[in-house]
């Protein structure tokens, strides 16, 4: 449902209580009644709409400062029930009591505001989404978005389920998009096609988390608070905040580490010695195996079968089967 629909909705509603409610011992008309009450409920959509537009209150601190005002009415209560037992007159307590309410309901909200981040109890979606779905959360960070292999792992569904990029993260991303240098705004704005295309893939589902975390200036130290109120991990390949993630326990996807273990085993030019055991597809070709299953093709081995045989790799294949490494026998001439 839009929500224009639900304030034109409120509006409406609060003429019709407006025109029960207000001014009938005043002997106001029922059509004064109600305007009063729609004014009322226009007044209250436009602080919703401001308070919108300018402060962007999260769920969480919302949630927050409510907890912190029914901490507030409670402390109230108990401070006002035990200065009633003073006996002060009838007047002097019920100022007590209006004071006492102001007061505590004003520090119950104040320091739940300022202490939300510790009130990790109150994110409702996150706890909900992992119990529904039974999805991983990955908290996304600007490096990762703008180095662009993130899109081809979760292409390959290495990564699946729930991406939260955090709003400090698209700010940044997008002031690297605008910024002068040409170097810089070409990582930038492709790093907002890599997001673009993220939010296109049906084995992902990237999330825009609005807290701000204004208490810490930094972005990496946000990126870890973030990560440990949410309970999941970042994805990055910046070494700095991987250390940083690390220290504090919180865990890390670095996509340099993934590349540097899924790197070949062997590289063009290094030596390699094995045993060929059969002959290839191809004409004087034989066929071995390193200890993990790799296939080596040697070229002109097909007499050199049952015997160890040093050479030089050639090139390496990558494929969707495995790996195919060629390898040049020690002695035999290159083909031109």
């Amino acid at each position: 449902m839009d929500l224009r629909y639900v304030r034109v909705g409120f509006v409406i509603i609060s003429a019709l209580l407006g025109s029960q409610l207000i001014g009938q011992a005043s002997g106001l008309a029922w059509w004064a009644r109600s305007l009063v009450g729609a004014g009322a409920g226009t007044v209250l959509v436009l602080v919703e709409a401001v308070l919108h537009r300018v402060g962007r209150v999260s769920v969480r601190g919302f949630s927050a400062a409510v907890f912190g005002l029914l901490f507030g009415l409670i402390m109230a209560k108990l401070v006002s029930d035990a200065i009633g037992l003073i006996p002060f007159d009838i007047g002097t307590q019920a100022i007590l009591r209006v004071v006492m309410t102001w007061a505590f309901c004003y520090l119950g909200m104040a320091m739940a505001l300022r202490g939300r981040d510790e009130f990790s109890v109150i994110i409702p979606y996150v706890r909900l989404s992992r119990r529904d779905r039974g999805e991983e959360l990955c908290v996304v960070d600007t490096s990762s978005i703008i180095d662009g292999r993130i899109l081809d792992l979760c292409k390959a569904r290495f990564i699946e389920g729930r991406l939260i990029v955090p709003r400090f993260v698209l700010r940044e991303l997008q002031a690297v998009a605008d910024s002068t240098d040409p170097i810089k705004r070409s990582r930038g704005r492709r790093g907002l096609e890599v997001l673009s295309q993220l939010r296109q893939m049906p084995t992902v589902d990237v999330r825009v988390h609005e807290e701000e975390l204004p208490g810490i200036a930094e972005a990496d130290a946000k990126l870890v608070k973030l990560a440990q109120l949410l309970g999941t991990r970042v994805i990055t390949n910046d070494y700095n905040l991987n250390k940083v993630a690390e220290l504090q326990d919180v865990p890390v996807l670095n996509v340099n580490e993934l590349a540097q273990a899924l790197r070949p085993v062997v590289l063009p030019g290094e030596s390699l010695e094995v045993k060929p055991i059969k002959e290839g597809k191809e004409y004087n070709q034989a066929v071995a195996y390193l200890d993990d299953g790799t296939m080596v093709v040697v070229e002109s081995g097909r007499s050199l079968i049952g015997q160890t045989v040093r050479g030089l790799v050639t090139s390496v294949l990558q494929t969707s089967a495995g790996r195919m490494v060629f390898l040049r026998p020690e002695g035999v001439a290159a083909k031109k």
